[in-house]
């Protein structure tokens, strides 16, 4: 017997919010998941710096750097939401 579905169909329990409230909720994750990534990638660069592999730090500091300056992007696109509703 074959158990396999059809998964073309949306797992959304909250239809009732509207767009932008689901705009927001995506967006703040999305924060909040690149926060975590960035401050791996600073762990990480540490653990490069303590075993002399110097270029590797700089390289994933710059990705950490970068990942935080998406989140700017983020939080710009929330609050342009915040000022449409």
């Amino acid at each position: 017997m074959n158990n396999s579905h059809d998964h073309n169909h949306h797992h959304d329990t909250q239809s009732a919010l509207t767009i932008e409230q689901k705009m927001v909720k995506l967006l703040d994750h999305w924060v909040k998941h690149n926060n975590d990534h960035a401050q791996t990638y600073k762990d990480w660069a540490e653990k490069a710096n303590r075993n002399k592999l110097l270029e590797v730090e700089s390289l994933l500091n710059d990705a950490a750097e970068m990942t935080l300056q998406i989140n700017e992007k983020f939080r710009a696109a929330i609050r342009v939401v915040a000022k449409n509703t």
